[in-house]
């Protein structure tokens, strides 16, 4: 397939906009800490979260609206993970999606909500719902580039990537944005990302495909070896391209993967890049092995060991 990468991140797609804020989450934070991301038609959704056994509240809280395979809107944090925060932390992500849903006049079951950064501290939720008016106001094409800074924790650089093609004779588009430097390890959803595309595709086959991608891509990283409270990798799907839908495997939802694939590649490598005191990236290619599951098996053996690790940084 041919592939175009093109500038937008998550508003790259038809029918996406997106903004980023400051709301001191974080006393001490000086750039963006808040994302929104929005739709202007409701999508079909998937989503991959942590394997960890402690998760966070939002996490539970975002498994539970997306269970139905529909979202609309993803607000985004950092500053705080709104984990190991109980009830009333499962009740400030509600607070949120009932908030932004009001403002963006649509059903409060069709927000997201994902949060990063401290662990254990309550999230001081009435800073984001003071600052949604401007988080609303502030939506755009060109809002990625302050969305994507919003996400960022331990990040030195943000991550983005967005691409075009042709699916069913219609000019698609996806885009992703990601943060991601520690508590990274192969045993997770991923890191913090949100993937927006206009490609018509049912909510069974987006699910499908995500779970196929992110094995081969986000799943094949590791940093420091932990994963966290908080991974989490959603899709959101609007048909804005105009494609036929589509609801089986073909010759159509293989290019779909085949982008997506692209696109998740791209990201984990720059998550690997930015690792909390990384100086290498290592890929490891397994080349005569007889199944795709032995391959990987290899290559996790070499990539997740601490004495190959400090080798490399080593020299």
């Amino acid at each position: 397939m041919q592939f175009k990468f093109i500038e937008g991140g998550v508003a790259a797609a038809e029918g996406f906009t997106a903004s980023g804020v400051l709301n001191k989450i974080k006393a001490s934070r000086t750039t963006f800490d808040t994302a929104l991301i929005f739709s202007d038609a409701l999508c079909n959704a998937a989503g991959v979260f942590t394997q960890n056994r402690v998760k966070a509240e939002c996490v539970k809280f975002t498994k539970n609206q997306i269970a139905d395979g529909k979202a609309q809107a993803v607000i985004m944090n950092s500053g705080n993970a709104n984990a190991c925060t109980g009830a009333q932390g499962y009740e400030n992500a509600r607070k949120e999606a009932d908030a932004v849903a009001s403002r963006l006049k649509i059903d409060a079951g069709n927000v997201l909500v994902c949060s990063t950064g401290v662990i254990g501290q309550q999230l001081p939720v009435e800073k984001i719902l003071n600052g949604l008016d401007e988080s609303v106001a502030k939506l755009s094409k060109t809002g990625n580039v302050e969305a994507r800074q919003a996400i960022m924790t331990t990040d030195t650089k943000y991550k983005e990537v967005a691409l075009e093609t042709e699916i069913g004779g219609k000019n698609v588009r996806m885009g992703t944005m990601a943060k991601g430097s520690g508590m990274i390890h192969i045993n997770l959803g991923t890191m913090l990302s949100v993937v927006t595309t206009d490609c018509a595709i049912s909510a069974e086959m987006l699910e499908k495909a995500l779970k196929k991608s992110v094995a081969g891509t986000y799943n094949c990283v590791s940093v420091d070896g932990d994963t966290s409270t908080n991974d989490t990798l959603l899709i959101l799907a609007n048909g804005m391209a105009g494609n036929a839908e589509i609801v089986s495997e073909g010759a159509e939802f293989d290019a779909f993967c085949e982008a997506l694939d692209t696109l998740n590649t791209q990201m984990a490598k720059k998550i690997a890049a930015d690792g909390e005191g990384a100086t290498r990236l290592v890929t490891c290619n397994v080349v005569g092995a007889d199944t795709v599951e032995n391959a990987r098996g290899l290559a996790k053996a070499v990539i997740c060991s601490n004495l190959v690790k400090a080798a490399f940084f080593g020299a």
